[in-house]
């Protein structure tokens, strides 16, 4: 049985109702647990692209993406390791402002975590983290003793380390293919 490795699955999709929904089937039905997932907007006018992170062995993720690329509102997925790509998340900390500003060290706790105060009330203040998860979790850890009201970390936004989109390319083949064939028809 292979190791289990965390894995970034990137998918570009259209942008239909019910993606998310076949998508995740598909993580279900190998009885695999989404980590994060994020979706946004693509550099690509009217793609989508899903970023999703999975532990899993190499074998069963391959099968997951090769089964997502069937899907019929699919362009491409493609899935990395984390020395592939560059890859950050978000977080927020909502604690009391008058216990953060009990601490004496606080402003050291801000620099050495590099996070910014996004809002400051008398009831509570807003710090922001972006980073890798272990960074995220560590200021949480931090500042648990400051009673955290609220925290959510965002899913991990990534890109590969490659020049160039792979989904691009791809599109540009297909587009390439396409043009021959049409050109073969009109000869005919």
């Amino acid at each position: 049985m292979e190791e289990k490795t965390l894995y970034t699955v990137s998918i570009f999709t259209e942008n239909r109702v019910g993606m998310l929904s076949q998508i995740s089937i598909i993580f279900n039905r190998r009885k695999l647990n989404i980590e994060t997932l994020s979706v946004s907007p693509s550099s690509i006018e009217g793609v989508h692209k899903f970023t999703i992170t999975a532990h899993s062995d190499e074998s069963t993720i391959d099968k997951i993406v090769k089964q997502i690329e069937k899907r019929i509102d699919v362009l491409k997925a493609f899935y990395y390791t984390d020395d592939e790509i560059v890859y950050q998340e978000i977080a927020l900390y909502k604690v009391p402002t008058a216990q953060l500003l009990a601490e004496p060290n606080l402003e050291a706790i801000i620099r050495r975590y590099n996070a910014r105060i996004l809002e400051i009330t008398p009831e509570y203040t807003v710090l922001e983290k972006s980073g890798h998860h272990e960074e995220t979790q560590s200021l949480f850890e931090e500042l648990k003793r400051f009673d955290i009201r609220q925290f959510v970390r965002s899913g991990r936004v990534a890109v590969t380390k490659c020049t160039s989109e792979y989904v691009t390319e791809f599109l540009e083949q297909r587009n390439q293919c396409k043009e021959e064939l049409q050109e073969e028809w009109r000869h005919q």
